[in-house]
């Protein structure tokens, strides 16, 4: 599967750790940036990474900053993206099977490095479970973002 990795500044400490842990996944990984811990807004990470999704060019996204918080607030304004903060292992999965996440949001300042490992590593062995239930649940936050538009 393809990824792409975003961060901000507070994000970036950690941004190499889920790299190089995708990748030794047998991942492809795009790195959106930052690249540094210069000061940026992660709405433009959070906008880049689901962007990433949307056109195709990456099937799931890992999205770092301090929180969490922002980076999936920004994300989630984009149609089609499903992000959500995961700091633990049933998060991760449970997001991923049962609403179809695409985006997962860890906050560097929260959680620690073997806390990031184990999350990104299930939210990476998760698949969407294709049940009906979920399918219709799916089928209503897909209408949700017609809704308004």
């Amino acid at each position: 599967m393809d990824y792409a990795v975003a961060c901000d500044h507070a994000g970036f400490p950690a941004k190499s750790q889920v790299v190089g842990l995708l990748e030794s996944l047998g991942h492809k990984v795009v790195d959106l940036g930052t690249h540094s811990t210069d000061p940026v807004d992660y709405p433009d990470y959070a906008a880049a990474a689901g962007e990433a999704v949307l056109d195709g060019r990456v099937q799931r996204a890992v999205i770092l900053c301090g929180s969490g918080l922002g980076a999936a607030v920004a994300a989630n304004k984009l149609p089609g993206i499903r992000a959500a903060v995961c700091h633990d292992t049933y998060s991760a999965h449970q997001g991923v099977e049962h609403d179809d996440i695409n985006v997962l949001c860890l906050g560097a300042r929260v959680i620690g490095p073997c806390t990031i490992d184990e999350v990104v590593r299930t939210f990476a062995a998760a698949e969407f479970q294709r049940e009906e239930r979920y399918i219709r649940r799916l089928d209503k936050i897909k209408a949700l973002e017609k809704h308004r538009s």
